[in-house]
């Protein structure tokens, strides 16, 4: 049986292992900040996902990601930032005493470094959600009882030049593929959450993923 992860216990844990990160990385500036969403859908702990309009420009349009964006100079921190991109995508106005705190930061192909903000934002209707179609073609939930399970875990090989470069998770057998930087910080969410539960499948050289 599964651990109560929306308990007001993991949330306690959670906040405290996070406390010096988000202290240490909110004011830091960065490019872009995402919202990782850990909701309830019926019940069932899940992570909220959007799947980007195919109408965007740029490389990860009709990709799934969690709702986010560039950081707009009128935005106070990353924190901000995340609401605000989370509340003009989805529609979801998430107060900012529901965030738990920052994790680990990534990087884009560009080297932009995106901040993922955890926030538990309760139960969720989807059906309820009024997402920005020019942004979101579609929102959707994903269990973590789902994405714990490993038979849904895969990994993806990258090289460069010939050579092993890096490996990164992916998520597979849901409503769509959770692949790349997103993949990457459902990761981070997952060893948080279910620590001993998770098994890492993501193996950079260097110092890729250094705060």
């Amino acid at each position: 049986m599964l651990p109560d992860y929306l308990s007001a216990e993991g949330e306690q844990r959670c906040r405290q292992l996070l406390t010096k990160a988000t202290a240490r990385l909110r004011a830091r500036p960065a490019a872009a900040a995402v919202l990782v969403p850990l909701c309830s859908v019926r019940g069932v702990p899940a992570l909220l996902y959007t799947l980007r309009s195919s109408r965007l420009a740029g490389r990860h349009k009709g990709e799934v990601s969690f709702p986010g964006g560039k950081c707009d100079p009128t935005d106070q921190d990353v924190v901000h930032t995340a609401l605000r991109e989370t509340h003009e995508e989805v529609g979801l106005a998430v107060p900012e005493d529901h965030v738990w705190g920052i994790l680990h930061p990534v990087y884009d192909q560009a080297k932009n470094t995106v901040v993922p903000v955890l926030a538990g934002v309760g139960p969720v209707d989807l059906q309820s959600l009024k997402p920005n179609p020019d942004e979101v073609d579609e929102v959707f939930a994903l269990p973590l009882a789902h994405l714990l399970q490993v038979q849904n875990q895969g990994y993806t090989h990258f090289c460069r030049g010939g050579h092993f470069g890096y490996t990164m998770p992916v998520f597979l057998h849901g409503p769509h593929r959770v692949w790349g930087i997103t993949a990457v910080i459902t990761e981070f969410a997952l060893q948080l959450l279910a620590p001993g539960a998770y098994q890492p499948r993501l193996y950079f050289p260097g110092a890729q993923l250094k705060d």
